[in-house]
């Protein structure tokens, strides 16, 4: 029963084995046809992919052929624009070093960064620095300050002048102070540009042109009252000397007519002098007999010698001899040297006055001297006593031996002095016999006949 049992069972089973068998035969087509669909669908992507793929890759290269096209005109442009700046740099360096005008860049607190090379020059106090060295810079720190302050504060640069000792001697530099700016993203951190110049020949030239018009002015006025003093002096001369000749037999009048002429006369060398040094006029020459001159000047010193206690005497080696000259303005040149020896003298003292040949053998010059018995000459002051304004006595103008020496020279001669502290003064005058020959931009002597003597 069991094994038929089983039979009928194995029997049962196999149709169904072989209804599977056969749904699975008929399945697998249906799979297979499936699958292939699958790896079709697949490998369409798999193909699109690649396309899409291709695509990406050409395009990358384009740009990545692009990018090295740009990048390469880029590093073109930027070596460029390096040697467009390089030589832009060596043409402001150039510039820089070229400028006549000092070029200084500091920090915010002064300190020296940069200085071009006339920088250096100006403000150099130590010859034979290194070209590179701005330790050694006179340049004050609160001139700098001072001119960085207020170029923060006003939107014109900042201007200022000092003197500065530098190797070259002291000099007055103009500065002028132009801040960059603060930080901005520019590199400058604030720092500051000063523009140095050297003002002192302005300075100088700007004295003198200041100066000569003052002394213009001052010879002006000084002509115009001299002129309006000397036409009533003349008047009080006569007066005086009428005086005087009145009171010859009376020596009480006859002081008081001393006096009275000394005055005039010493305010009339005075106005003569004014008149000689300011205007200089042109000499007038003629034929000059220098004894009589001298003896007429010795006759109008007189009062004055009189009245100070002095004596004078003449010695003439000459005679009457006749040299060409301007009879005036010698005679101021005598009045002159007579009234400083005059000054320089106490009661009793002695001028001598010699006429002699400056050399005997060539008899071509003549030797004027004035010697003095007064507190003579500084031996520092000989050298300066012919200078215009220069004088040892207060209320002296220091005029009259710069005039002495110009009207001198303008008789082609020259003026000397000797001195010894204490033991008087000599003043040599020496000037020719004949007539000079005219020298470029000094014909006035031309036409003068020669000296002759009696």
């Amino acid at each position: 029963m069991a094994i038929f049992a089983m039979s009928e069972t194995s029997v049962q089973r196999q149709p169904r084995r072989a209804r599977r068998t056969a749904k699975g035969a008929r399945r697998e087509p249906q799979r297979k046809s499936s699958e292939k669909r699958t790896l079709e669908r697949a490998f369409q992507t798999f193909t699109d992919a690649a396309d899409s793929l291709q695509k990406a890759y050409a395009q990358l290269q384009g740009e990545v052929l692009r990018l090295r096209f740009e990048l390469e005109r880029t590093n073109r442009d930027l070596a460029s624009s390096v040697e467009e700046n390089a030589h832009m740099r060596r043409y402001l360096g150039r510039i820089l070093e070229s400028l006549p005008s000092g070029v200084v860049v500091v920090d915010r607190d002064g300190e020296v960064k940069l200085a071009n090379p006339e920088a250096r020059r100006l403000l150099s106090t130590a010859a034979g620095r290194s070209a590179n060295d701005v330790s050694e810079l006179a340049l004050p720190q609160e001139i700098v300050r001072e001119a960085l302050e207020l170029s923060r504060h006003s939107a014109a640069p900042a201007g200022r002048e000092y003197a500065a000792d530098v190797s070259a001697g002291q000099r007055i530099i103009g500065l002028v102070c132009a801040v960059l700016g603060e930080g901005d993203g520019d590199g400058s951190n604030g720092e500051s540009v000063l523009l140095l110049r050297d003002v002192t020949e302005e300075k100088r030239q700007a004295a003198e042109r200041e100066s000569a018009r003052r002394k213009e002015s001052l010879a002006e006025m000084a002509t115009l009252l001299a002129h309006e003093i000397r036409n009533p002096l003349g008047s009080l001369e006569l007066f005086a000397g009428l005086l005087a000749d009145a009171a010859t037999h009376q020596p009480d009048l006859r002081r008081w007519t001393d006096h009275m002429q000394a005055g005039l006369r010493g305010l009339s060398a005075t106005v003569n002098n004014v008149l000689q040094f300011h205007s200089q006029p042109e000499l007038q020459l003629t034929e000059v007999n220098l004894g009589r001159l001298m003896r007429e000047s010795v006759e109008f010193l007189r009062p004055l010698a009189r009245q100070a206690g002095l004596r004078i005497e003449l010695q003439n080696s000459l005679g009457e001899l006749e040299i060409p000259a301007d009879a005036h303005r010698l005679q101021q040149v005598f009045f002159n040297l007579a009234l400083n020896a005059f000054r320089a003298m106490s009661v009793g003292g002695t001028l001598s006055i010699r006429l002699q040949w400056q050399d005997f053998d060539r008899l071509n010059e003549v030797c004027i001297t004035f010697q003095d018995t007064g507190r003579g000459i500084a031996a520092e002051h000989l050298e300066k006593i012919f200078e215009a304004g220069f004088t040892t006595q207060p209320g002296n103008p220091g005029i009259g031996l710069a005039v002495c020496r110009t009207v001198v020279e303008q008789h082609h001669g020259t003026i000397a002095a000797a001195s010894e502290p204490g033991k008087g003064a000599t003043f040599s005058v020496i000037v020719p016999r004949v007539v000079v020959a005219p020298q470029p931009g000094r014909d006035w002597l031309a036409g003068v006949g020669a000296g002759r003597s009696a």
